[in-house]
């Protein structure tokens, strides 16, 4: 899936990935692909521009560590986007019911 075919999703995606915990932005990559079965194959410029907003908004939180002799920032979500998290998915299950059923009327 292309990365345009995502644009207002990929934040959601993104900020679901690393609940409950936290993961650097490469295993977030590889954790949207497994989860969509393969369906979603980001490129790594996407998903860290998105991350990087999403850190500016004061939604997720970045730290840096050290791994192997590398640096790797890894993301984990703040008190802020966790106090909007059920309403953003109720929100995402309504806009799919309603394409859902949109879409059901066509065939």
């Amino acid at each position: 899936m292309r990365s345009e075919q995502l644009k207002g999703h990929l934040d959601a995606l993104l900020v679901g990935v690393p609940e409950p915990g936290a993961l650097h932005g490469y295993a977030m990559i590889e954790t949207l692909h497994v989860r969509s079965g393969g369906t979603f194959d980001l490129p790594s410029g996407t998903v860290y521009t998105a991350l990087r907003r999403l850190e500016l908004a004061g939604l997720v939180a970045g730290d840096w560590s050290e791994v192997a002799g590398r640096r790797r920032r890894t993301y984990r979500l703040t008190r802020r986007w966790r106090a909007v998290l059920a309403v953003e998915r109720q929100n995402w299950r309504a806009f799919a019911n309603a394409v859902g059923s949109f879409l059901r009327q066509l065939a």
